[in-house]
């Protein structure tokens, strides 16, 4: 009795380790062979933004190396929070990924509580581009300047308006920071997104929005609206004449002013670090050819290639000073 006893535990002893070595082998299998069937990408925001043409993109580009479909699935709503949770809810497999952004995995998780999810619910795989945003304003106001704006709207504090796509979204924030820096007061106007305010821009209904230059850029080329700068901290290739903001407040006495949307992979919690490397691995491959080089350029964008934790400490640097932002600018939003 007790040496079958002994027999079984040795067995079982020898069968839990092959157990454990066989899961691993498989996943590392699975990871090296990724794709073998059509991948999604969720992007969490409407048609024909940056989001969108990022997507488009980088899909374009992956199913030519890889030689599997990969599918833009959009799934907008809720400031981005709709098709998030749909990525969120799928198994790790490699097969449904999001293209997230500056204000789905940096703004909402650091100003909404009741979200949905948080970014512990995510596997970052690694950004992909990195977007000046143009401060825009209507050629009906008149204003040619930061400084023009600034002295306007202390002039008539509450008088000038601006878009948003919507209460804690990206640009709501940004005119957030710009009333912090500038000591203005502004009145918000919340819109379900930029294509819906161009033409109030344009009448003079509304005086300023902040926007991603591939977006925008028709609209100031051809005179329809105005850029009077650009956010990041260098200026941007598209449009190499616009300061910085930091630029243009530095002449005015004003703290400094920087910050770019940055557009990135994300996969559902869980996924193995090997099949993580494995997908950062192609996503830099494609990053670092010309096409996607010189069509990003083009459009302003900066490609970025980062590690998987690279990645998340940039990602968790941003919710933190979203949060701060929030705090000293007294936002709360309503979910």
């Amino acid at each position: 009795m007790s040496v079958g006893f002994k027999v079984r535990r040795s067995i079982c002893r020898g069968v839990v380790p092959l157990a454990i070595t066989a899961l691993a082998f498989s996943g590392l299998v699975h990871a090296q062979t990724w794709p073998t069937k059509p991948v999604r990408l969720v992007v969490p925001v409407g048609a024909g933004g940056t989001t969108d043409i990022v997507a488009r993109a980088i899909g374009q580009a992956l199913q030519q190396s890889t030689g599997q479909p990969f599918v833009v699935d959009l799934k907008p709503g809720a400031n981005g929070a709709i098709g998030s949770i749909e990525v969120m809810r799928q198994p790790p497999d490699g097969y449904t990924l999001l293209v997230g952004t500056a204000s789905t995995h940096g703004i909402s998780p650091a100003v909404m509580p009741n979200l949905g999810y948080t970014t512990s619910d995510f596997t970052p795989i690694g950004l992909l581009a990195d977007s000046n945003v143009a401060l825009l304003v209507s050629p009906k106001l008149g204003v040619k300047s930061v400084k023009e704006l600034i002295e306007l709207a202390k002039a008539k504090p509450g008088y000038l308006n601006y878009y948003s796509s919507g209460a804690g979204s990206y640009t709501h924030f940004m005119s957030a920071l710009l009333e912090l820096q500038a000591k203005v007061k502004l009145t918000h106007i919340p819109y379900k997104g930029f294509a819906q305010a161009i033409p109030d821009m344009i009448s003079g209904t509304t005086h300023v929005a902040w926007d991603s230059i591939p977006s925008s850029l028709p609209y100031v080329k051809d005179g329809r609206l105005v850029a009077l700068a650009v956010s990041g901290p260098k200026r941007s290739t598209a449009l190499p004449d616009l300061p910085t903001m930091n630029e243009a407040l530095a002449q005015l006495g004003l703290p400094g002013f920087s910050s770019s949307a940055w557009f990135g992979l994300f996969g559902p919690r869980g996924m193995s670090p090997e099949l993580t490397r494995r997908i950062n691995e192609e996503v830099n491959k494609v990053l670092r050819s010309p096409e996607i080089q010189s069509r990003f350029t083009a459009m302003g964008l900066d490609v970025v290639q980062t590690t998987p934790a690279e990645f998340n400490n940039i990602m968790q640097t941003d919710v933190e000073r979203w949060r701060r932002i929030a705090r000293e600018a007294n936002i709360k939003v309503q979910e």
